[in-house]
């Protein structure tokens, strides 16, 4: 087989899985709780857990908080590369059958900002601080459900998104032990 059929099948596949994620979009309280989680993951609850962090935990929630900004800005650098780089468009605008249930915040697709964010944010805190981790990567899942929802991403974009703020966080918790500040 090809290269170039076996992106075309994966494409294919994102497509059926991005329309039947967006079939629940029909529904309108199911629409309103996931315009709820997309915008806590524009930054709100991000923002506000960096800066209650240090507040409930010291100097070691500063730290976690810090390593958090440094992965949001990290992060939001690759996110624009890959945005202008791969110009992918949405989901609504490749594909007809697609329901917009929420605004985009740029253009491109890929990756999904959203999710790259909630991911990276979300294994910072967790090493610092296990006992957060049902909660944080619920809502990191939730967040990353709610893109390909309300037709604003396709599942790859979401899948990829997640690992790129995976890597991101894995980086700066393996310079942050070589440095002792997870000590």
């Amino acid at each position: 087989m090809s290269q170039a059929n076996v992106w075309q099948r994966i494409s294919a596949v994102d497509g059926r899985l991005c329309l039947l994620l967006n079939r629940m979009s029909r529904r309108h309280l199911l629409v309103l709780l996931f315009r709820f989680i997309s915008r806590i993951g524009d930054g709100i609850f991000w923002y506000a857990l960096m800066a209650v962090l240090p507040l409930l935990y010291g100097e070691r929630g500063l730290v976690a908080a810090g390593l958090m900004v440094l992965a949001g800005l990290i992060n939001l650098q690759v996110y624009r590369l890959c945005k202008h780089r791969f110009a992918r468009e949405r989901p609504f605008v490749s594909m007809p059958r697609i329901n917009l249930a929420g605004v985009p915040l740029d253009r491109y697709s890929f990756p999904s900002g959203h999710t790259q964010h909630a991911v990276g944010f979300s294994v910072v805190a967790v090493a610092f601080f296990p006992h957060l981790a049902m909660a944080l990567f619920v809502l990191a899942a939730l967040v990353a459900l709610s893109r390909p929802l309300l037709g604003l991403h396709y599942p790859s974009d979401v899948v990829l998104g997640a690992g790129l703020g995976f890597g991101v966080a894995q980086l700066l918790l393996g310079v942050a032990a070589l440095s002792g500040w997870m000590a």
